[in-house]
């Protein structure tokens, strides 16, 4: 005789499902390691991670702090959601700037590299520097094919480097963080959803995110087929011309290197219906960074790259 089939009451859904993972693999963490900490960006995955992280130690405070890498050309929406996540929170927030990494030697601005390129050597000096032994990252395997090789606990040497071939395995969701002096474990809980989980768990939980991730108005240029936010830091080049379109942005970073879509999407609900039908990842379609070579992200990863 057949068993009987579980009542639909009994049935989790699968954003209940993702967010019990990743609650579970923050506690983990939190149990391990001796000092932890949450690599945060401001855009729409690393505050759905500060949310599952709120989740995870409520009604206690979040037991460690998040670490921003600013590139000095952040979109002025991106910091202001930060600092009203941070103060919500009442988190301990550490800012490592790239500006004062160049004033300090700890990297070098030849002139041609991008500050989103010379976050690596900042991330690494300031993990070290603070002695953190564990870094939260909000990488998704959906989002491109060096991401798809992560572990969930992704290895880090003595170095800060990363080996796709050397890697743990993960067995019925068993996760190995035994580190040496000097090393230190990048913690991926989101590597299970894709950009549409994002967005239905945003709708959900009715996160706050950086408005420019919604339909509006602005001023751009092409380069390169991506829509570029003007700026004083991205002045344009010959043959580039300034207009007015309405845009929004699927993912946030450097805004020197990050593109714009056109889209008239401006509440979650739309959003969630243009990323349905979507077929490029949102790093494919508006992130200058990716597209130097086949191998362009790997390569950074390997050097220590979120």
């Amino acid at each position: 005789m057949s068993a009987p089939p579980t009542h639909v009451d009994y049935q989790m859904s699968q954003l209940d499902q993702l967010e019990a993972e990743s609650i579970h693999i923050f506690r983990e963490v939190a149990a391990e390691f001796e000092k932890p900490v949450l690599m945060f960006s401001g855009g729409k995955d690393s505050i759905c991670m500060l949310r599952l992280a709120e989740k995870a130690f409520y009604p206690a405070k979040i037991p460690f702090p998040v670490l921003q890498i600013d590139t000095g050309y952040d979109f002025p929406e991106v910091l202001a959601c930060r600092d009203s996540w941070v103060a919500r929170l009442g988190l301990q927030l550490i800012v490592a700037s790239v500006e004062d990494a160049i004033r300090d030697g700890i990297v070098i601005d030849d002139g041609k590299t991008s500050r989103n390129r010379l976050q690596t050597g900042t991330l690494l000096e300031a993990l070290e520097r603070h002695g953190f032994t564990a870094a939260f990252g909000g990488g998704r395997r959906d989002e491109e094919k060096a991401r798809a090789k992560e572990r969930v606990y992704s290895h880090r040497d003595e170095f800060g480097q990363w080996d796709p071939k050397n890697q743990r395995p993960e067995l019925w969701s068993l996760y190995n963080g035994k580190i040496h002096e000097g090393e230190h474990m990048r913690i991926f809980p989101l590597s299970n959803w894709t950009e549409l989980d994002v967005w239905h768990y945003i709708g959900r939980e009715r996160i706050e995110i950086p408005t420019i991730y919604f339909a509006h108005t602005r001023r751009v240029f092409d380069r390169g087929g991506m829509w570029m936010t003007e700026s004083e830091f991205n002045p344009c080049r010959e043959g580039e011309t300034v207009i007015e379109k309405t845009v929004r942005f699927r993912t946030v970073g450097d805004l020197t290197l990050t593109g714009a879509v056109e889209s008239e999407a401006d509440t979650i609900e739309r959003i969630i219906d243009e990323i349905a039908i979507a077929r490029v990842t949102e790093r494919g379609a508006t992130r200058g960074d990716d597209k130097f070579s086949e191998a362009a992200m790997e390569d950074r990863k390997k050097e220590g790259y979120f």
